[in-house]
């Protein structure tokens, strides 16, 4: 019996390790789907995809495109394997994912196309203070970070929206159901017509457990 059992153990983990170590779908800057699981990069904050950083020379770069494009540079035709580390409330298994034994989470932020998210981590600031030295990335001048953004937006879109729940519960022509954040680079375009099912929400997490899921910008 305890060959037996320590066979399933084997199975078992053998099966979990899988799930957590395949090809990626990027979803934005510090989230991926692997095996159909999405994992939410620990530690690190990066430029939401529709926001733009500002240029040493003026103007502003699209830094939160790049920062989706360089994760699915660094994982294409790639296996990633991902840990576990418990869920962020939004339906995402918190992880530190790798790629040939190097970590993506500290790759983002050498790179200069993420933050160390120093509100819950403070695992990547070695690798931030790289970045900040070289100015590459988002640290080539003062900018406005990921959470500050995220904060204006939706301060300014809470006075317009119904209740003042502005998150949009879009369903697309294919009958998908995505919501948009007021971060959201869509969201100015997104009509809502609750006649046709669509919805206002007041939170990430009413939206997700109402059958609505975050828009895929990586492809």
């Amino acid at each position: 019996m305890k060959v037996l059992g320590a066979i399933v153990a084997l199975i078992f983990l053998t099966c979990a390790h899988k799930a957590a170590a395949q090809a990626a779908r990027i979803i934005d800057g510090d989230t991926l789907e692997v095996a159909g699981e999405t994992f939410r990069l620990h530690g690190i904050d990066a430029p939401e995809y529709g926001q733009e950083c500002t240029k040493t020379s003026g103007g502003t770069w699209p830094c939160g495109k790049e920062s989706t494009a360089f994760l699915k540079s660094i994982t294409h035709n790639q296996t990633v394997h991902c840990d576990d580390r418990g869920s962020d409330g939004y339906k995402r298994t918190i992880a530190v994912c790798k790629v040939g034994g190097s970590e993506i989470n500290a790759k983002m932020v050498a790179a200069g196309l993420a933050w160390a998210f120093e509100r819950y981590s403070d695992d990547y600031l070695k690798e931030q203070k790289a970045a900040q030295a070289a100015k590459v990335g988002v640290w080539q001048t003062d900018t406005q970070t990921p959470w500050d953004f995220r904060k204006a937006r939706w301060e300014v879109a809470e006075q317009e929206a119904p209740r003042g729940c502005p998150i949009k519960g879009n369903i697309s022509k294919s009958g998908e159901k995505i919501y948009h954040p007021p971060w959201s680079p869509w969201y100015s375009r997104t009509k809502i017509s609750e006649d046709k099912g669509e919805r206002w929400f007041c939170s990430e997490d009413e939206a997700i457990a109402a059958g609505w899921r975050a828009p895929i910008w990586g492809g």
